[in-house]
């Protein structure tokens, strides 16, 4: 049945647009998280104190919306949540959860400016060396590694 559907809807040649309408009626949707490490110019790293998180202290996120560049929206994000501009530079890693329909993607950056605003996401923000991290989840504990390890390869090479 399914192959019959997918036959009678080639043989449609319908218009790129409503494609797209019918496909997202029929897949399953996705959310597209955005992950940043953004550093200063003491190479710490920039931590949000959210308001609605159990681990108040994380890295800045947020999601993509329609028509971003993923480094875009992240700048956006953090942005609106705290009035910081910073430049996206550089995308680490790419995750999937297989427990929802969502995909992390984690950028680096580093910090051009701005003047910090509390935001009823946001309370607070710092710029943290990496010996003095407050209590962060594993998983971003894993994407800050992975960053350092990047840029030892980097000076070593």
């Amino acid at each position: 049945m399914k192959n019959l559907l997918s036959k009678i809807y080639k043989a449609l040649h319908l218009p790129k647009k409503l494609q797209l309408f019918v496909m997202r009626i029929f897949q399953d949707q996705f959310l597209i998280g955005m992950t940043g490490i953004i550093f200063n110019d003491k190479n710490e790293v920039l931590l949000f104190k959210h308001t609605y998180r159990s681990h108040s202290w994380s890295l800045p996120g947020g999601y993509l919306k329609a028509g971003e560049h993923p480094r875009e929206a992240l700048e956006r994000e953090i942005k609106e949540e705290s009035g910081l501009v910073v430049s996206v530079d550089e995308s680490l890693k790419t995750r999937t959860d297989r427990d929802s329909a969502r995909l992390d993607m984690c950028y680096t950056g580093v910090l051009i400016g701005g003047d910090f605003g509390p935001t009823h996401e946001v309370s607070d923000y710092g710029f943290f060396a990496l010996d003095k991290l407050p209590l962060l989840r594993k998983n971003q504990l894993f994407l800050i590694d992975e960053v350092l390890k990047q840029k030892t390869s980097l000076a070593v090479t």
